[in-house]
């Protein structure tokens, strides 16, 4: 069974799960970016960082009236990477942040995780292809080659973001391929 690389984003209240929600959640295929999945989470808890809401543009009282349910949700994306992909293989820019709070939902509301226990960071994986200083990881901070054509939407949308991303770690591997082999 082949690996699928998923490449996921979300957006969250705050910095660390369970104290605070995740509010959004997007991920699509890195080989074919409009296979994806999109949701919008009930919060679980009433705490937020205000900074991290400006940033989301979500608002708590909006999202606990017209958001998924975070089980709901949880299983509903637990589904489409089973339906979706053979070998899940979880992709994130910054995978630490996404993955500790996808990985909590995961067996906060399931008891496991249908990646596992080992997500790609997009930061790392640069780093070690290119030879840069962490500090140079940032997306920013890319070559162009590696920077995503796609600039549509809002950025700080999950799906949206989770198709850069895959954009750009599709784009790395291709050049891990072409350097290494």
């Amino acid at each position: 069974m082949a690996d699928v690389y998923i490449s996921v984003d979300i957006e969250t209240a705050g910095p660390v799960p369970g104290l605070y929600s995740m509010l959004s959640l997007g991920a699509c295929r890195v080989d074919d970016p409009a296979t994806a999945f999109y949701a919008e989470l009930r919060p679980i808890t009433d705490d937020a960082v205000p900074e991290a809401l400006q940033v989301t543009g979500f608002d708590l009282a909006t999202l606990a009236r017209t958001g998924d349910d975070p089980a709901g949700a949880m299983h509903r994306f637990a589904d489409w990477v089973a339906d979706t992909a053979g070998r899940a293989v979880f992709v994130g820019f910054n995978a630490s942040f996404d993955w500790s709070f996808v990985n909590w939902y995961f067996h906060r509301f399931l008891g496991d995780n249908p990646f596992g226990i080992a997500p790609i960071d997009i930061k790392s994986f640069y780093m070690g292809l290119s030879g840069v200083a962490w500090s140079e990881t940032t997306s920013r901070r890319l070559p162009e080659k590696f920077q995503p054509r796609s600039h549509e939407g809002a950025e700080h949308n999950a799906l949206t973001d989770a198709r850069r991303q895959a954009e750009i770690f599709a784009g790395l591997l291709a050049a891990a391929r072409t350097d290494t082999r």
